[in-house]
């Protein structure tokens, strides 16, 4: 129901595009942090397709239920889907950088974005960071957000790339694989080991290319490959030659195959609804600010709701402190709107304060409720003190935003 769900209720698009979406955020080596914890087969690094969606199961992971966390609380705005018929969020109140974190490849109109997955806990130390000392620099930041961390590991090769990425919001970012030269015991000839590759290589095809390389004496010194790969991880071994020179053959391969492959960073995204490219700093100021907006609307929502609750809690102490009188009022009166009229007249009582009383309970009179009742209305009113301190300081909003990032990365690092 999920791919009928988002195709009936959210985008009209192709059925496969959408669970083509869904399955790419299974996959342990597309996201960095998955956002769906599925069961059956979702594909694999050698570019096995999932199965049909009749076949396998999917729910939300626990980041992805925090990037939803307070979506009911008035945290974000929403508007009409595509037929009118319902609403929704124009943007979720995501407690997690997704954007950075993930990252994001796509085109549309005549505009390209892809941004490289980052690490959780360095993204949230930058975030940090960035609300102590609003005047730090990108290079501030990039000694703590290092570079990207791709899923599948490997090395990036060289610094430049990483820099112009973070300072212009395009750049190239050479990718390696990460590659051993082993002796074997038995023959006493050298062996390369991969053990993990550049981040959206497909594995099948890399054997696939350097066998026929070898084939197509393009390079020498190789007498074969096997893709040793299990449960426990990658390994393909290349298997050389009795007189080649293991770091000449590496190399080739570096040379000739997708061991070598470039990142191509452009980080666009949406800034208030306008698409823009961005540098480092000025994708996580976004952030920062959506997350303080949600901070507010969410600390709103909750004091609007304490008060509404302190209203009705003090009409049902007015009625227990006289009751005998409103059970008089009651009793006298010809019908409910009569009763309420009177009873609003008397006490001074609002439409909703009279109405909660007219519905209350007579179990509300035992000692035992009267104390609860008195107990609810002190700590309602601790309550809303307390939010009503948060609205008032951004510094104690922004201690708030900065907490919240350090249990993020705690939990999910």
């Amino acid at each position: 129901t999920v791919v009928g769900d988002v195709l009936g209720k959210y985008h009209p698009h192709g059925d496969s595009s959408v669970y083509d979406a869904l399955v790419r955020m299974v996959q342990d080596f597309s996201l960095r942090y998955p956002l769906i914890d599925g069961q059956g087969n979702f594909g694999s690094v050698d570019g096995d397709p999932a199965a049909a969606y009749r076949y396998t199961e999917a729910r939300l992971t626990d980041i992805a239920v925090t990037m939803l966390e307070d979506i009911d609380k008035n945290t974000v705005d929403f508007q009409p889907n595509f037929d009118d018929r319902l609403k929704e969020p124009t943007v979720l109140p995501s407690k997690v950088p997704n954007l950075l974190i993930n990252g994001s490849s796509g085109i549309a109109v005549g505009m390209a974005t892809n941004i490289p997955p980052h690490n959780l806990r360095e993204v949230a130390k930058a975030v940090q960071h960035l609300v102590d000392t609003p005047e730090a620099t990108i290079g501030d930041l990039a000694k703590l957000i290092t570079g990207p961390d791709f899923p599948t590991g490997a090395f990036i090769y060289g610094r430049q790339g990483i820099k112009e990425a973070y300072d212009t919001g395009r750049g190239r970012i050479q990718m390696r694989a990460r590659a051993q030269i082993e002796e074997k015991a038995s023959s006493g000839r050298s062996q390369i080991i991969i053990t993990e590759i550049p981040y959206q290589v497909n594995k099948e095809n890399l054997v696939k290319a350097i066998a026929e390389l070898v084939i197509a004496k393009k390079i020498e010194g190789i007498s074969g490959v096997n893709d040793e790969s299990d449960k426990d991880g990658m390994r393909i071994a290349v298997d050389l030659k009795r007189d080649a020179i293991p770091n000449v053959v590496l190399n080739q391969l570096y040379k000739h195959t997708a061991m070598q492959s470039t990142f191509g960073v452009i980080m666009l995204a949406l800034d208030k609804g306008a698409p823009k490219v961005m540098n480092l700093k000025q994708v996580l100021e976004r952030f920062i600010e959506h997350r303080h907006d949600v901070i507010v609307r969410r600390t709103q929502f909750d004091l609007d709701g304490a008060q509404a609750r302190e209203h009705i809690l003090e009409g049902l102490k007015i009625a227990v402190d006289n009751i005998d009188e409103v059970v008089e009022i009651i009793r006298k009166s010809k019908d409910v709107p009569d009763a309420d009229a009177r009873l609003r007249k008397r006490f001074g009582l609002s439409e909703k304060q009279s109405d909660a009383i007219l519905n209350m309970r007579l179990a509300k009179l035992t000692g035992l409720e009267i104390d609860k009742l008195e107990a609810e209305l002190t700590e309602v009113r601790v309550t809303i003190k307390e939010l009503k301190s948060i609205l008032a300081s951004k510094p104690r909003r922004l201690g708030i935003l900065k907490e919240e990032m350090e249990e993020v990365a705690r939990k999910y690092g």
